[in-house]
């Protein structure tokens, strides 16, 4: 009994690495970086049926592609990862995001795009610079 739950632990953490990678594949509309390097997905949970739970975020609260982001994460889930039985998309707003959840991928991705460094520059102008800012 102890072996075939370790199993299913096992095959939902797989799961869920195999979710966040399909939703790198899902994109801000307005920022040319994905979902999970902008630090926009807040969990994933996979249950013992194969159903998946996404708690995520936006830049901010009011964006007008807010049903389309979710839309985007529910359908690439459904393509991506065969072996997930149903997803649900819950879009949260606390912790409010801010651009300290940006991956150092994500990080390194909007230098090139911009040319420097927009998380630092964000800190700086918060007055948060002296915190540890990851990058």
């Amino acid at each position: 009994m102890i072996c075939e739950w370790v199993l299913v632990l096992v095959d939902k953490e797989a799961i869920r690495r195999k979710v966040l990678e399909a939703l790198k594949n899902v994109y801000d509309p307005e920022i040319p970086v994905n979902i999970v390097d902008l630090g926009l997905v807040y969990g994933v949970d996979v249950d013992d049926n194969g159903n998946v739970r996404i708690r995520l975020t936006l830049t901010a609260p009011g964006c007008p592609a807010a049903g389309l982001v979710v839309l985007q994460a529910e359908e690439i889930v459904r393509q991506y990862v065969p072996e997930v039985k149903d997803v649900r998309v819950e879009l949260v707003f606390d912790p409010p995001w801010d651009p300290r959840r940006i991956t150092p991928e994500g990080r390194k991705m909007l230098k090139e795009l911009f040319g420097y460094d927009v998380v630092q520059e964000w800190l700086k102008k918060m007055g948060l610079d002296k915190e540890k800012s990851g990058g």
